[in-house]
């Protein structure tokens, strides 16, 4: 399914979404409350997630996209809110030998790393790097967790760090997809995802919300798409 791409500016009617509107909830995983066995089975279904509902493919295409012409070029990526990397492995996997991505790691518990080599455990919302540290920073399934202005507090790291763009990849907030999440139930190997999915949702933005928070940063150039299965994919491009 081929991404809908909506410029900045545009308008996007919400009469179909006055009746969910966002309402901050609590992710369990956030935390880390359950056994280690049923946080290792909730990271398992945040891989299935990924793998087979939007998130690697999302993250590939922005990755494209934001990089253009510079096939063959070596880039460096952070990944924030990364825990073992499985996303930006996997789209360094799909990019070979077309591209040759180093992948940097943040997370904010180093237990979630699984004792990567290239990863730091640090603050989002005050990343340890010196400005133009990376080419592209990157996330996937982080910015639902933010409030609006911790969502832009972030936005701002990420653009310092980064040299080309920031990437956000995440859910859409949407009653179908809302439902979604409750028919995947019996997929779920853990209680924790079968409290998170609703909750990630119910606490995502709508593509008009990022828009209108994006707005006030003075970016040169946005470009937010919608993807396969309620995702979202935002490049915040440093150039115009």
């Amino acid at each position: 399914m081929h991404p809908t791409c909506i410029i900045i500016g545009t308008s996007l009617s919400s009469r179909r979404l006055r009746f969910m509107k966002r309402r901050p909830s609590l992710e369990l995983l956030d935390t880390d409350a359950g056994t280690p066995r049923e946080v290792a089975a909730s990271l398992r279904d945040l891989q299935m997630f990924n793998q087979f509902f939007g998130g690697v493919r999302t993250s590939a295409n922005m990755v494209r996209r934001a990089i253009g012409e510079r096939t063959g070029a070596a880039i460096s990526l952070l990944e924030v809110a990364a825990g073992a990397g499985y996303v930006p492995a996997q789209i360094r996997r799909r990019l070979a030998p077309q591209l040759d991505l180093t992948i940097t790691l943040l997370d904010r518990a180093r237990t979630h790393l699984n004792g990567n080599r290239r990863a730091v455990a640090g603050d989002a919302l005050a990343l340890p790097f010196a400005d133009s540290s990376f080419d592209l920073v990157s996330c996937n399934l982080f910015v639902h967790h933010l409030a609006p202005q911790d969502f832009q507090s972030f936005v701002r790291e990420a653009l310092r760090v980064g040299r080309i763009a920031v990437l956000v990849n995440d859910v859409v907030r949407h009653p179908l997809h809302l439902a979604l999440t409750y028919a995947g139930f019996p997929l779920y190997r853990s209680r924790i995802t079968r409290n998170d999915a609703p909750a990630s949702v119910r606490q995502g933005y709508t593509v008009a919300e990022m828009r209108e928070l994006l707005k006030p940063l003075g970016i040169p150039r946005i470009e937010i798409s919608t993807h396969y299965l309620y995702r979202m994919g935002i490049i915040a491009r440093k150039q115009a």
